[in-house]
């Protein structure tokens, strides 16, 4: 008995000794669905009023070389052209629009990240995919699919409030989300297996905006693209881009270069890296103090 004993204890203290010795990966909090839906749009929200003078420098950009008489002009100046908006219109003019975009922003915000920790616990129910730190690749199968996924469900959902956007962002907003969602959730993973003494709110804003940087390079000439046929033929003006989506990239390179693809990426940078890091980071916050509400 005494051997058996001996043995027992000297395995069960190297199996101790070996879960100690593992990175400890972050605990995720379980909400219920009103807090979640709520954490989701109110960050989405509040990132978006954060960012919308940003939002709006870069879609102007996006929109110089539609036609000849701006596809000429010099480097454009981010400062330069924030001073004219404010000299034209007022400080208020970067907010014009901004209750809007948050009646659409909110909602879509909520069932993005809500479909998102759906997905995430569905996917990781199939055999193979449990993941939970052990596994990166599958990790990041999940992470990428489950984004991607979360994303086409809350364009389909909103779709109704923003018709003619909703149309035209579904080609893109899949790949955006996925790639978003991915390095956050790997960049997150990692930095806390490593320092889990960190505060929440530094990690989820840093690995926020890094996947911000990284989702906006990748999807940066797609949105370029969207946001020049939803304004086809405003005011009048003739018509540019009659072939399509492809056709409009072929257009635009033609005309412009593979630059012309990226016009306007520094303001979209300058609005996605606080921007995205402070979704991320809001969510989370409220993540973690709506867990302990009454509607948990």
């Amino acid at each position: 008995m005494e051997a058996r004993v001996g043995v027992d204890g000297g395995s069960a203290a190297r199996k101790f000794l070996h879960q100690q010795s593992r990175p400890q990966q972050p605990q995720i909090s379980q909400i219920g669905t009103v807090p979640q839906l709520l954490a989701g749009g109110i960050a989405g929200a509040f990132s978006k009023t954060c960012t919308a003078p940003l939002a709006r420098l870069t879609i102007l950009f996006q929109l110089q070389g539609m036609h000849s008489d701006v596809a000429i002009l010099s480097k454009p100046c981010i400062w330069r052209e924030a001073l004219r908006i404010v000299n034209e219109e007022g400080v208020r003019a970067f907010w014009k629009g901004n209750l809007v975009t948050i009646a659409h922003r909110l909602p879509y915000s909520s069932v993005n990240f809500y479909s998102y920790e759906q997905y995430k616990r569905i996917l990781r129910s199939i055999p193979g995919l449990e993941g939970n730190g052990e596994h990166p690749r599958a990790d990041a199968f999940v992470h990428f699919v489950g984004g991607g996924l979360a994303g086409m469900t809350a364009a389909s959902a909103t779709y109704p409030l923003d018709l003619v956007r909703t149309r035209l962002a579904a080609q893109g907003v899949g790949p955006s989300i996925a790639i978003s969602f991915s390095i956050y959730e790997s960049l997150r993973s990692s930095w806390l297996s490593h320092r889990p003494d960190d505060s929440t709110v530094l990690v989820s804003l840093a690995c926020g905006s890094l996947s911000g940087i990284a989702s906006s390079t990748a999807t940066f000439p797609l949105d370029l693209v969207r946001r020049r046929m939803q304004l086809e033929g405003a005011a009048g003006r003739a018509r540019v881009y009659k072939t399509g989506l492809l056709g409009t990239l072929k257009h635009i390179i033609r005309s412009e270069g593979l630059r012309g693809m990226y016009r306007g990426i520094m303001p979209e940078y300058y609005k996605v890296v606080p921007g995205v890091g402070i979704v991320f980071m809001t969510y989370e916050t409220l993540k973690k103090h709506l867990a302990q509400g009454p509607f948990s």
